[in-house]
This record gives C-alpha cells, sequence and structure tokens, in this order.
C-alpha cells in the first residue's frame, strides 16, 4: 500500500502564485494541494475542513499578515508551514522573523513574472514541502523557553565529554531544515577566541545576508556572509551565500574561502558535501566537523570523509533534531565520533579553549 500523499493547504493573496505553486506541487506524486485560500482568515477556515499536512503562507496579506496569522497558528495549533516571501530587504528580515516564530522552510516569491519564477523553484519548492511534512515541531512552549539571550555563558562540563588531542582551527557546520535554530542556540554562546567557522545552511540567496546579520546580533562571535578571499580567523563565522558552494583554501598565511557557482550537489547549491569535502582535504586533522538538522543526505559523505583524514566530527542527536534526516545517513555511515544535542556542541566547542 502507498504512504498516503502530503495534503498541502496554499494560503497566498495572488492568483498567479497560487495556481503556481498548485501546478508545481501536484506534479509530485507524493503530494496533494488539498485547498487554497486568498488571505489568512480564509486560510484559517480552510484548515479545518482541508486538514491539511503542510501550510504554504505569503508574507503579504491583506485583512492579517502572514507574520500575525503564523504567530497565532504556532501559539494555539503549531503545524508545519513553509513561508513565501519577496525578496527584497524588508522581506528578508521578515522571513528571519518567520524562522524565529517557528516556520520550518523558506520559499523565494519573485516580484516579476511571478510564474515563470516560481517554477524554475520547482524543485526546492516540492523539497522544501517534503521537508515540512517529516518535521517535529515544538511546542509554543519549547519555543518560548528558547529563546536566544545574546551572550549567554558558556556551560562546560568537562566531565561528561572526552578531551581533543588536537585542538581544531577550522570547525564546519552543515544544516537545513531546523538548522537555523539550532544555530542561533549554538552560535550565541560561543567565545570571541573560538576557532573560526564556516557554515552551509540550505537557504535561498535572498535570505542568508539577513540571516548572517541575524547571528551576529545574538552572537559574542562575529559573522558575516562569506566573501571569495575571506580570511579565516578565531571568532569570526562565515556564512555561505544561498546560491553558491563554499570551500577552504590553505594559503601560506592560514585558511581563506573561495564561492563558486558551480553545479547542484546532492541537489544543492551550496552543498554541505562541498564544505566538508574541501575541509577534509585541506585542514584535516586540524578541523571539526558538525552536521545539523535537516532532511536528506547531504553532508554525510563529507563527514566520513572529514572523519577519515583525523577531522573531529559530530552528528546532532535525533532527540532534538527538527528533521532527522542528514545525521541519521551520517550515523549510518558511522561518519561521526559523537552524536551530541545542540547544548553538548556548546560545551563542546567550550572545552576547545580550556
Amino acid at each position: 500500500m502507498l504512504p498516503p500523499k502530503i495534503r498541502v493547504l496554499i494560503i497566498d493573496d495572488s492568483a498567479i502564485a497560487r495556481n503556481t505553486l498548485s501546478r508545481i506541487l501536484e506534479t509530485d506524486p507524493e503530494i496533494q494541494v488539498v485547498g487554497t485560500a486568498p488571505d489568512a482568515l480564509i486560510g484559517l477556515r480552510k484548515i479545518s475542513e482541508c486538514l491539511p499536512d503542510v501550510l504554504t503562507l505569503d508574507v503579504e496579506m491583506p485583512k492579517m499578515d502572514g507574520l500575525t496569522f503564523l504567530e497565532r497558528l504556532m501559539s494555539s495549533k503549531p503545524m508545519p508551514v513553509v513561508m513565501v516571501s519577496a525578496y527584497t530587504a524588508e522581506g528578508s528580515e521578515t522571513a528571519m522573523k518567520a524562522l524565529e516564530l517557528g516556520a520550518l522552510e523558506i520559499i523565494e516569491k519573485p516580484r516579476i513574472d511571478v510564474s515563470s519564477g516560481l517554477q524554475d523553484l520547482a524543485l526546492q519548492i516540492t523539497d522544501k514541502v517534503k521537508a515540512a511534512a517529516q518535521a517535529k515541531l515544538k511546542t509554543p512552549q519549547q519555543r518560548f523557553h528558547q529563546q536566544v539571550i545574546p551572550g549567554r555563558r558558556i556551560r562546560s562540563n568537562a566531565s561528561q565529554l572526552p578531551r581533543i588531542a588536537n585542538t581544531p582551527n577550522v570547525i564546519a557546520f552543515g544544516a537545513s531544515t531546523g538548522g537555523t535554530d539550532s544555530l542561533r542556540e549554538i552560535l550565541a554562546e560561543l567565545s570571541p577566541e573560538t576557532p573560526g567557522i564556516l557554515i552551509v545552511q540550505h537557504m535561498p540567496k535572498a535570505f542568508t545576508t539577513s540571516f548572517a546579520k541575524n547571528l551576529d546580533r545574538v552572537s559574542k562571535i562575529r559573522v558575516k556572509e562569506a566573501v571569495s578571499g575571506d580570511r579565516l580567523e578565531p571568532g569570526l563565522a562565515l556564512l555561505s551565500p544561498g546560491d553558491q558552494h563554499l570551500e577552504l583554501r590553505r594559503e601560506a598565511y592560514g585558511y581563506c574561502v573561495e564561492l563558486n557557482s558551480g553545479a547542484l550537489f546532492n541537489r544543492h547549491r551550496p552543498s554541505v558535501d562541498v564544505l566538508f569535502d574541501s575541509v577534509a582535504q585541506n585542514a584535516g586533522i586540524d578541523s571539526m566537523g558538525i552536521l545539523l538538522t535537516g532532511m536528506g543526505s547531504d553532508g554525510a559523505k563529507g563527514l566520513l570523509q572529514m572523519r577519515q583524514k583525523g577531522a573531529w566530527t559530530i552528528a546532532q542527536e535525533e532527540s532534538s533534531c527538527v528533521v532527522y534526516g542528514m545525521p541519521r545517513v551520517a550515523v549510518e555511515l558511522q561518519a561521526p565520533r559523537e552524536v551530541l544535542n545542540p547544548q553538548q556542541i556548546i560545551e563542546r566547542l567550550g572545552l576547545l579553549l580550556h
């Protein structure tokens, strides 16, 4: 017997967007569009009528904007939400707020030629809906207690974690669905003396600049979107732009990064595997790889390659993952030396400084 299809409700004030999203999603045999709504108030009624598994939700709508709707939904009846946000500076900040409120993924909504622009993103759109359908949602209480407080003290517990023989000079993170929360939680507690960090988070190109600024605001380390030629140094985290691969390079003076617009790898650009492979080849035993929550397998083989080159490798523990996909594949490959939750990862990184 075939598994039930993922039931999707589309809430968007643009008829063109509703029709295009419906066509894209209906082409996937695992997805069924059970309804559409032109505004949030009709959307609320349709949720009760259609019983969707996943919502796609426009940010800018009449009567009630998407953020207000999302906040009310997540405080009363949390469910998987994929936000559809316009590519503007204001739209990017709104998208970051949506992720903080509990949205799982973001789709970039073109401002011109919406139908063609969304069609170009068809693979991403179906992947994001499938990832959202698999997600383990936080309750309103869990989300309230998880609020990030800038500069909280690292709570290291040396008795629970083994010492690492070589202190790494490079720390590489990879993440997808749910990773924005995990990264925010971890980076907010790191010391400015922490070794240089590289990050690949699967996210549309329109929003990575805002995400880097968001991480920078809650962290004592400096976080910025990477530019080719940036040098890696302690207390600095470089986030890959949403449409370019991020790679580490060794130079005479240390490490720097390169960006490239090569082909999709594991259906992604940036790809975690591309980052991890470059770190394995150029830093090896002087590196640490950390694979966080996300659907699929991107990063699992790269983490194994890092371990084989002597790096210290970590996968996020299942119960703390929003989607236990990428870390699960890594564990099956025996790629991680440790399987830790975000708080334990904070403790592990704190121990590097003692």
